[in-house]
């Protein structure tokens, strides 16, 4: 694979994920969806009593045969009725059945505090859409209907509710509930009937009754949590009694069990737990765990997670199991042993993968045809008509319809998949340090020594590179989508004018609520992944959702296992402050030099010593970037008069997100402005500073979801800056996983999952070259206090984005309705112009 991939034409069938990932899916690829909104498939059915598939997407639901022809499609933007507008689909959990003479089409979906449990008629279209509302359980936000269960009988249906932590069972004649239970676990996922008992996934785990125990908050609870890593410590799937909804007993299962199916005979089922990779199976005479699957294409040989199973099928005989793994992109082909199927002959084993799109999901088998929902696709790949770029909401959907492959067929899948996957940059991660080599700013191997002993590792939020860079000449850029240049910028220019830029960067999410998992952890849960663009539990920006922590957690956790000393600015707390101050009142504090009288909390324990307590969260702009230069400064300067200074400082600055043209905030030209400043005047104070020799300051932007850009919707804006920086313009492919990479390299540990292990480090970055020269800050040219007008004097357009902007914010970075503040800043940035 030639590593400047900008510069090499790949095969149409071809894309390239983000995230270190190629992209050729087996089969027939399907797209679908408008591409003026943010599509994905979710997961998939076979329709009752014919030879079709029912897919739920997010918006809605379409049936479709196995020669790719969508029939008919249901979005709720068209009903009669206006009572379903809005809705989006939860994420799993798409049935059908027959009943009397006709069929039905059953799934959840929900919008703001309201769901329903959805029905549709099946009568060669998809016609008589209703829904029974479901009511939330306080506190929670939203029931969050998910998977439901008819009876063999079609008497009885059984929901899952994920935000009530509940099971319903309604009868189908009257849509009565018959009763309503407690799951016995936090956050249920999924549910199945086998041998006269009910099965449900707890995604979360088990209810906290143990208070000995370390726990972390979940919206609306909390759950057990490993103490060093912050993520879910169990899984659990709770066996009830379908006549009353008692619990007979729970099961000890993977981390993150979802996804629940059983066998043909009853007796087994099947659970994908997204945070172990792994498939445990139930024998339900014994409810014990009779096996534990490992599914994940590197679990043989590396430790850590990441390939996120998700669905489950099994062929016609029970002897194969088909498991979406969803960072893999491909399917793993189990062929089920005598203590997994009933039907299993010796030794469980996966004979294969098969090459699917991005994150693959749901999953049917159909007669001799597997066909895979694929909640990724390809990725934001739509030019967005109106702009005439590419905007990171802005994809269409994609289900794979793949025949059952032969013996040989399946080994060249197989390939496919490791060669996709990129095995070879895992291999020549885990070669061992070589003896007597000397000192380099990137090692070609963990543990061979670097120049750099400390790593600055600055976040910020939401831009894409032309909406910032696309006025520098050298690169590729588009000065038309330049909002956010040199006049508002000076000190990225400066920057990347004496230390080098890249041009071919990318942002490996589509949202903050992605963009702090992959610059922190380099990979998102299947928690995250689910949630995309509904959010329905949280916007796990912050990361004060427990759910979305990785089993091998974050960067820091890494560093500090290995005796690295590590200091945390505004990543992963929570500031309590006077919320009764606005922006203007708190920046008037600081000019008269009042001393910080907030501090930091955390869900995790064990990095509360780590985090800095003066230092505003990512997720607060109510703070200037300034009082957070003023913090890390302070700090820097203390560890230099102790010679202690931490080989890793994790820094978020996020004001260039900029809160739109909200009344009491800043204008966004002044909210980058001040962004800009902080920047630069933290790489002046290290670089005068003793240690800048020895520390490298890397620079990435969380997300580029607000702008847009002519080559990617992903592409963002990135700098390596120390004394053996390139100096000038690098184009060779990276992504924020090469930027965790890069520090692991330089630090010396190893990766923390499969996607970090196979990046590839920005050895492009640096040189071996000494540069001598030091940084001086470039004045702001914009007011870093002039502020948006009130509402009172807005009129028409103005003060429908003033409104927008409110709502979207909720003194936040991103409340969920990120796309909607993209048209904001477009407006205010090219109205401005």
């Amino acid at each position: 694979l030639n590593e400047k991939l900008g510069k090499v034409t790949l095969h149409d069938s071809l894309s390239m994920m983000p995230f270190n990932r190629i992209i050729k899916s087996a089969g027939q690829v399907v797209r679908f969806g408008d591409p003026n909104f943010e599509n994905h498939a979710l997961d998939i059915t076979p329709l009752a009593g014919t030879d079709l598939v029912v897919v739920m997407d997010r918006y809605g639901v379409f049936a479709m045969d196995l020669k790719g022809r969508i029939i008919d499609r249901y979005t709720p933007a068209t009903p009669t009725s206006n009572e379903f507008r809005g809705l989006m689909n939860t994420y799993a959990g798409i049935k059908t059945f027959r009943a009397g003479d006709k069929t039905w089409i059953t799934w959840s979906a929900a919008r703001d505090t309201v769901s329903y449990l959805m029905f549709a008629e099946w009568d060669g279209k998809i016609s008589n859409v209703t829904g029974m509302k479901i009511a939330r359980k306080l506190p929670a936000r939203n029931a969050i209907p998910n998977d439901v269960l008819v009876d063999e009988k079609q008497e009885f249906l059984y929901l899952v509710l994920n935000g009530n932590d509940e099971v319903l069972k309604i009868r189908w004649s009257d849509k009565t509930i018959a009763w309503k239970r407690s799951s016995g676990g936090v956050a249920p996922f999924g549910i199945t009937i086998a041998n006269g008992k009910l099965y449900v996934t707890n995604w979360g785990g088990p209810i906290v009754t143990d208070t000995t125990k370390v726990t972390a908050g979940v919206p609306w609870g909390s759950i057990y949590t490993d103490p060093r890593t912050g993520a879910a410590a169990m899984g659990t799937v709770s066996v009830m009694d379908p006549a009353d909804g008692r619990i007979l007993k729970e099961v000890r299962v993977g981390l993150h069990p979802n996804v629940i199916i059983r066998s043909n005979d009853q007796k087994q089922v099947y659970v994908s737990n997204g945070n172990s990779d792994e498939v445990s199976v139930i024998n339900t005479r014994t409810d014990a765990v009779a096996e534990s699957i490992p599914v994940g294409m590197f679990k043989s040989s590396f430790k850590g997670e990441g390939s996120s199973p998700n669905g489950l099928s099994l062929n016609s005989d029970n002897t194969v199991l088909y498991v979406s793994n969803g960072m893999d992109n491909a399917v793993a082909v189990v062929r089920l042993g005598k203590t997994a199927g009933t039907n299993g002959k010796g030794q469980t084993k996966i004979e294969g993968y098969i090459p699917t799109e991005s994150y693959p999901s749901g999953i049917a088998v159909v007669r001799d045809t597997i066909v895979v929902a694929n909640l990724e696709s390809e990725g934001a790949n739509v030019i967005t008509p109106s702009k005439g770029a590419r905007g990171i909401h802005y994809q269409l959907g994609s289900v794979s319809i793949i025949p059952i492959p032969s013996k040989d067929k399946l080994l060249d899948y197989t390939k496919q998949v490791y060669e996709s996957g990129l095995e070879f940059r895992y291999t020549s991660a885990m070669l061992p340090p070589r003896a007597d080599v000397a000192p380099v700013p990137v090692p070609e191997r963990i543990g061979e020594p670097s120049v750099f002993k400390h790593v600055v590792y600055i976040i910020k939020e939401n831009k894409t590179y032309d909406q910032v860079f696309g006025d520098l000449p050298q690169g590729r850029g588009d000065s038309s989508l330049c909002v956010f240049g040199e006049g508002i910028t000076p000190n990225m220019h400066a920057l990347a004018r004496q230390y080098g830029w890249m041009d071919n960067y990318y942002a490996s999410g589509k949202s903050s609520a992605e963009g702090h998992q992959w610059s922190n952890a380099a990979i998102v849960s299947d928690y995250v992944e689910k949630n995309v663009r509904s959010w329905f539990r949280s916007y796990p920006h912050r990361q004060t959702d427990a759910l979305v922590y990785i089993k091998t957690g974050y960067i820091w956790n890494q560093a500090m296992d290995h005796g690295k000393k590590v200091r945390i600015f505004g990543e992963a707390c929570t500031t309590i402050y006077d919320n009764k101050l606005n922006w203007l009142d708190l920046y008037r504090q600081y000019q008269a030099g009042v001393k910080p009288n907030w501090r930091n909390t955390t869900t995790i324990d064990n990095i509360l010593p780590v985090i800095s307590p003066l230092f505003p969260d990512n997720d607060n702009l109510e703070f200037s970037d300034q009082q957070r230069a003023d913090v890390f400064i302070s700090e820097w300067d203390n560890y230099e008069k102790g010679d202690s200074l931490p080989q890793l400082m994790i820094l978020s600055l996020p004001n260039d997100h900029t809160a739109g043209t909200s009344p009491d905030f800043p204008t966004p030209n002044a909210m980058v402005a001040d962004n800009d400043l902080a920047v630069g005047r933290i790489i002046e104070h290290i670089s005068k500073s003793k240690y800048f020799d020895s520390t490298v300051i890397l620079i990435t932007q969380d997300d580029s979801q607000s702008g847009w850009d002519h080559i990617s919707a992903y592409r963002t804006v990135g700098l390596a800056i120390s004394a053996y920086s390139a100096g000038d313009l690098v184009t060779t492919n990276y992504n924020q996983t090469s930027m965790v990479r890069t520090i692991e390299q330089i630090l010396g540990i190893p990766p923390m999952n499969i996607l970090d292990a196979t990046a590839t480090p920005m050895f492009d970055c640096f040189s071996k070259t000494k540069n001598t020269k030091l940084y001086t800050a470039v004045p702001n040219n914009i007011p870093l206090d002039e502020m948006n007008k009130p509402l009172s004097q807005l009129r028409g357009k103005e003060r429908k984005y003033a409104i927008k902007s409110m709502n979207e914010l909720f003194n936040e970075v991103d409340g969920g309705k990120d796309d909607e503040m993209n048209e904001v800043l477009w407006y205010y940035t090219k109205r401005k112009k």
